[in-house]
């Protein structure tokens, strides 16, 4: 049995778990020798006689789905989204794909909410302004008692509205297929998408990329919201027109931007960094020790049990073979 893994982080972070469990299933484990996401042609080549994939953000589309050894059963995510694999592509193929949803809920819920304080209190640029001898005095912006837009209620939004909660903001939500029951009980408002543009002082986007949610913020969407919204993105840049967002900051309406997420990574010259009431993160949501061994333990064990003919927990399709 040989096993591709992807994941810059897997390797060293996870060694005395998932990575055990892995090393006594599998005759042979090989390890991205790039040490970044990789793109679809630098897949490929590393797929030669590979029985099961543990997949980091790589861009697994319909050419490295048909181009993929008759050996290749399993491609396990490490991580709860799979828009990078081309799911028709790998059923048609008879390949299952497999994700470890809510592993880094937690640790994305901490970012969204230390990125609206960063934004809001311009932490980085005052770090910035006092280190190189500064002592400046910048007006920021409270969030205690604000208007908080949640677009997309799974795991990592009902625990970011769970955090919010100690800062008494007023909570609206946006899910097509919205927990009711969640959303009584923590006194939320479930709200059409108008609604919460419209009324939200900061929005947060956790909602999956889909056809319905590309470029969900737009330039009519904007033109919808208070001036001087905060928006938060820890889910997916193509969330974004990037072209409304830029206008949007250049013209105020858009007061700051806390982003974790891009279309390239690292977003190298992009317009996005003079911007100083923008706040970057490298893709660091699941950037935690805790969350990291999550990940790693539920992408092993989808994997194995794909490979071992079991039950899969985090199946995200069955094949079609």
């Amino acid at each position: 049995m040989k096993i591709l893994v992807t994941p810059t982080s897997f390797n060293a972070e996870t060694r005395n778990t998932a990575r055990d469990k892995l090393d006594r299933f599998a005759d042979e484990v090989i390890f991205n020798p790039f040490g970044r996401p990789l793109e679809a042609a630098e897949i490929v080549p590393l797929l030669d006689n590979v029985d099961g994939y543990i997949a980091g953000l790589d861009h697994i589309n319909r050419q490295v789905i048909e181009d993929a050894p008759a050996c290749l059963k399993v491609i396990s995510r490490y991580g709860a989204g799979y828009d990078r694999v081309d799911i028709e592509a790998a059923a048609r193929r008879g390949i299952a794909v497999a994700a470890t949803p809510g592993s880094n809920a937690e640790a994305v819920a901490d970012l969204t909410m230390g990125l609206m304080l960063a934004v809001a209190r311009q932490i980085p640029l005052l770090d910035r302004e006092v280190k190189s001898g500064g002592w400046p005095r910048r007006t920021g912006f409270e969030i205690f008692q604000k208007n908080l837009g949640i677009v997309g209620l799974g795991e990592i939004g009902k625990k970011v509205a769970a955090r919010a909660q100690g800062f008494s903001m007023k909570i609206r939500v946006y899910d097509p297929v919205a927990d009711r029951r969640f959303i009584e009980r923590n006194g939320l408002i479930e709200a059409s998408l108008d609604e919460l543009w419209r009324e939200s002082d900061v929005i947060t986007l956790h909602t999956p990329l889909v056809d319905d949610t590309r470029e969900i913020i737009n330039g009519a969407t904007i033109q919808q919201m208070k001036p001087g919204v905060i928006l938060i993105n820890t889910a997916r840049y193509e969330l974004f027109n990037e072209t409304a967002l830029l206008n949007g900051l250049a013209d105020g309406r858009v007061m700051g931007l806390g982003l974790d997420v891009y279309a390239d990574e690292p977003p190298t010259d992009h317009p996005l960094l003079k911007y100083p009431n923008v706040v970057l993160t490298p893709h660091a949501g699941s950037h935690t020790l805790e969350a990291r061994t999550r990940m790693a333990d539920m992408a092993v064990n989808n994997l194995i049990d794909v490979l071992s003919g079991r039950t899969c927990s985090g199946m995200v399709t069955q094949t079609a073979g």
